[in-house]
């Protein structure tokens, strides 16, 4: 899986991600990964559920990864939550 078969889902429009998803898809990919971190979690998790009942019906959740990641901030350092969905064909 190469760099071009992730999506980093932010603070984007929701339909901004999912076209990116169908593009690469259709582009020949046989899995994408869709990553996220804190509160664009969720936006996450809705891109991959719109892709996959919208407009790639033959594509199915493969996997998904939870982690933390420790970011270092003027703050100093702080938790953050992150996913990883494997879709596939």
């Amino acid at each position: 899986m190469g760099q071009e078969d992730v999506v980093f889902v932010g603070n984007k429009p929701l339909m901004n991600y999912v076209l990116a998803v169908v593009t690469q898809f259709n582009n020949g990919a046989k899995d994408i990964k869709i990553m996220a971190r804190g509160r664009a979690i969720s936006r996450a998790v809705d891109v991959a559920e719109v892709s996959r009942s919208r407009f790639l019906q033959d594509v199915t959740v493969k996997g998904i990864s939870i982690s933390t990641e420790v970011l270092n901030t003027d703050r100093g350092e702080t938790n953050v939550s992150a996913i990883e969905i494997l879709l596939g064909r």
